[in-house]
């Protein structure tokens, strides 16, 4: 199998341009897509971002009035759901 490497930049709705003169019209291609990681302070604001969002949530008079009991109710509810 070979293989074609490209560096591109994906444009606006998510679209992502590959020219290569060696492809041929109508063949058959394999498209795999990898993002560059993300580098560990970006990981680590999001993470923050997340633990503040969560504390922020539970702190609402929604969350305070909700059970333990109510809530492994929604929890056994929406895994039901699923089956």
């Amino acid at each position: 199998m070979d293989a074609i490497r490209q560096t591109v930049t994906v444009k606006a709705r998510g679209v992502i341009e590959i020219r290569a003169p060696e492809l041929v019209p109508g063949t058959l291609a394999e498209v795999i897509v990898l993002l560059p990681p993300e580098n560990d302070a970006t990981r680590a604001e999001r993470v923050r971002a997340l633990v503040a969002l969560m504390k922020e949530t539970q702190g609402l008079p929604q969350a305070q009035a909700i059970s333990e009991d109510e809530i492994a109710a929604e929890v056994s509810a929406y895994r039901a759901s699923r089956r």
